[in-house]
């Protein structure tokens, strides 16, 4: 099947991803990041474990390892010294099988963390919960991270986006330390959920986008932290990710759909809308007559249910992790 049209048109290849069979795999509520390797492989989390995978570019799964994190929400791929490695944000709680598809008990309070591995799961730093005083009253949960890569002639500094928590943004420099916090009062107001980070080098200075989730928009700093603009609020619903290929941009909205911009943040075109699954009771995944959280039975080839993670690779092919029950990993074959 085919979906988009014109330069962006793709072949949609179902049930991608051949991750081994387990109850864990067929129950888990997947809310997972993904990431591409230089080498083609594919990068992203288990549906119901803390356990990161990897597959080639066909699907075949290769490996994976299971670490001391509650979910891999999102992923970060960078290169130091010629070595990939990886950043990884977790919120610190998930919904799960064992607890009716609820939080589990204190995961009101439990807070997630930041830190950086080996691509077979060594951890090389963790970074300090930033010492600000909101997190007093609120806990830490870190949904995305940005490296202002050193090999792009940036300073190192990570940026993280704490998207289920504080909605704050948390600026670090290169060795970890903590520098400064952004919360959108700066630019076009306060975030509300900033699920995804991501720093954009399309044009000749590079730019922090921040996926203001909640508001249906887009801010834009630069990479010291001063506001430049916003865009998005009449296009976008729930804008949660970015990748980057060629001139383009891809947003995944978490609101059933990829949203296709371009270099002056104009729309392009959508890709794999399917809006009013998001409207079925119990979306992302259905209820039963009782009422309980059931998988969805509205899963459809061309459409999306609710786009999560999002990757690109070298030849532009776009990997989704979509957020429901199960799981479920499509790749947009470029054509």
């Amino acid at each position: 099947m085919q979906i988009g049209s014109g330069d962006n048109t793709y072949n949609w290849v179902g049930d991608w991803a051949k991750v081994p069979e387990s109850e864990s795999a067929t129950k888990g509520w997947a809310h997972p990041g993904i990431v591409v390797t230089e080498s083609g492989d594919i990068i992203t989390c288990h549906a119901g474990d803390p356990t990161v995978m990897t597959f080639d570019k066909d699907g075949n799964f290769k490996s994976s390892w299971t670490g001391d994190f509650v979910d891999a929400h999102g992923i970060t791929l960078v290169k130091e010294d010629n070595v990939e490695k990886m950043w990884i944000a977790d919120n610190g709680s998930k919904r799960g099988y064992q607890h009716g598809y609820d939080y589990p008990p204190g995961a009101e309070s439990a807070s997630g963390q930041v830190f950086k591995t080996t691509l077979d799961g060594q951890t090389l730093m963790v970074l300090d919960q930033p010492p600000v005083e909101v997190y007093r009253d609120s806990r830490y949960a870190p949904t995305s991270i940005a490296v202002n890569e050193e090999r792009f002639g940036g300073n190192g500094d990570v940026w993280v986006a704490d998207g289920y928590g504080a909605s704050y943004v948390h600026r670090f420099d290169k060795d970890g330390k903590y520098v400064s916090s952004i919360n959108g009062e700066e630019g076009a107001g306060r975030y509300n959920c900033p699920h995804g980070i991501f720093i954009d080098r399309r044009k000749a200075d590079a730019e922090l986008y921040v996926s203001d989730r909640a508001n249906a928009r887009v801010q834009v700093y630069d990479m010291e932290g001063n506001f430049k603009r916003a865009f998005g609020t009449d296009f976008l619903t729930t804008p949660g990710g970015f990748v980057t290929y060629g001139n383009l941009m891809v947003i995944a909205e978490l609101r059933a759909r990829l949203a296709i911009t371009d270099i002056n943040d104009k729309l392009v075109a959508y890709l794999g809308d399917n809006a009013k699954v998001c409207d079925v009771d119990g979306w992302p995944n259905n209820r039963s007559d009782g009422g309980s959280v059931i998988p969805t039975a509205l899963l459809e080839a061309g459409k999306f249910n609710s786009p999560h993670g999002i990757a690109v690779d070298a030849d532009g092919n776009i990997y989704v992790a979509e957020w429901l029950i199960g799981g479920r990993f499509t790749k947009l074959a470029k054509i």
